[in-house]
């Protein structure tokens, strides 16, 4: 028996074998994970310091799902996050050792002199062959201080998914699914003096890892060009810095963004970083100013600007009055594993509230979608992956449907 006609009897089975189906395939796609769970820092187990990480990690976590800080202040989300035990799914305690400045440690041992010397007075320094005694006229040498490490207590605390969502929909607040847009960063960096230079992993760590930091926060899945012979032919610290949007366009083509962002940061002798950036999306740039006298603030500022603009262009709210129904046409569908794939990836499509199979034709599927959303929608949201391809132009038929083509 061959794959279609395994098919074909496939086409009649009801929803349980699509569930089924869905199960069994994963999605590849740019899915952020971890968007309902959160990792809190406590002081010890006790029963007030647990009520006051499950408060906490609640407000990340409606941080993240919805990608807008302004929901925070909705009456629903802080009542709920009163009472945020209400949610929790489960909970486990870990210790890490974290890195503590050892200034920091010997302050607070009263180990150090306010110059930050080692104190020695009562110790009792024998001569040595290397050289003569101390003289006690002689100044204090300034030694080095070593970081140090403590232990540090958390609590990972996992959220019901389906409780958030009956919240935010009750609330009608829109959800931003786990598929989301990626954002491709370009970063020029100007001295006091004057000098430019493109942010790499190796001498500005410090600032990229400010911005994963803010990106694990808020759920943002970033690129880093890798730097390498072809990206510094295609694209210099100057295109960067003078945002030449056409260079910049050029050189991020070989990264397959959805988005880009460019930013240049100036380190003026007095401290201050002053700088602009561009965002590159929907085929629209939007520049803004960058100023601040704080590194962490002067990059979140652009990052919190953009990851807000993404949230309420690909966030829906659930069961809304807006619903549809979507004919999607899909040839390149070879196998029975391919048909597998391709109903378990456009069954996790966010807004696809059912999946009907309509007809099968060789290799070309017709799909009926019910949506909580329209097909616009539908049609950037599948426009983040590559599994399908939009094959324009098709309507030799007549009829109105979503025609693509499946690479998987």
């Amino acid at each position: 028996m061959t794959w279609h006609e395994n098919l074909s009897k496939l086409l009649g089975v009801c929803s349980l074998g699509l569930a089924l189906l869905s199960a069994s395939a994963s999605i590849q796609a740019l899915t952020v994970t971890g968007l309902y769970s959160e990792q809190v820092a406590v002081a010890n187990e006790s029963d007030a310091e647990r009520s006051r990480a499950f408060k906490e990690a609640l407000q990340a976590v409606i941080l993240r799902v919805t990608g807008e800080p302004r929901w925070l202040d909705h009456p629903m989300i802080t009542a709920a996050v009163e009472n945020a035990q209400s949610y929790v799914e489960a909970i486990g305690y870990f210790s890490e050792f974290i890195a503590v400045p050892a200034e920091a440690a010997a302050l607070a041992a009263q180990t150090t002199g306010a110059t930050g010397t080692i104190e020695t007075q009562d110790a009792e320094v024998e001569p040595t062959a290397a050289g003569p005694a101390p003289d006690d006229n002689q100044p204090e040498v300034f030694v080095p201080l070593s970081p140090t490490t403590r232990e540090q207590r958390y609590i990972d605390v996992d959220f019901s998914s389906a409780l958030i969502d009956e919240l935010l929909t009750s609330a009608s607040i829109p959800i931003w699914d786990s598929n989301r847009p990626s954002v491709l960063v370009w970063m020029a960096l100007q001295d006091e003096a004057g000098n430019r230079s493109l942010m790499t992993a190796d001498i500005n760590n410090d600032i990229i890892e400010l911005i994963k930091e803010f990106a694990d926060r808020r759920g943002l899945p970033l690129l880093f060009p890798v730097l390498d012979f072809e990206d510094r032919r295609s694209l210099n610290e100057d295109l960067v810095w003078t945002l030449n949007e056409e260079a910049i366009r050029n050189a991020s083509n070989r990264y397959g963004a959805d988005s880009i962002l460019t930013g240049r940061l100036h380190f003026t002798a007095s401290g201050e970083l002053v700088g602009l950036w561009q965002f590159l999306f929907q085929g629209e740039a939007v520049v803004f100013d960058g100023f601040s006298t704080d590194l962490r603030e002067y990059l979140y500022g652009p990052l919190a600007r953009v990851t807000s603009q993404l949230a309420s262009y690909f966030a829906i709210v659930p069961d809304s009055a807006t619903k549809e129904m979507v004919q999607l046409r899909i040839d390149g569908v070879k196998s029975l594993q391919g048909y597998s794939s391709l109903l378990s990836y456009v069954s996790g499509l966010g807004l696809v509230e059912s999946v009907s199979p309509a007809q099968l034709d060789g290799e070309r599927l017709e799909l009926r979608l019910g949506l909580v959303g329209d097909a616009q929608q539908l049609f950037e949201l599948i426009a983040l992956d590559r599994d399908l391809l939009p094959i324009e132009g098709d309507t030799s038929d007549g009829s109105d449907v979503l025609h693509y083509r499946w690479t998987r």
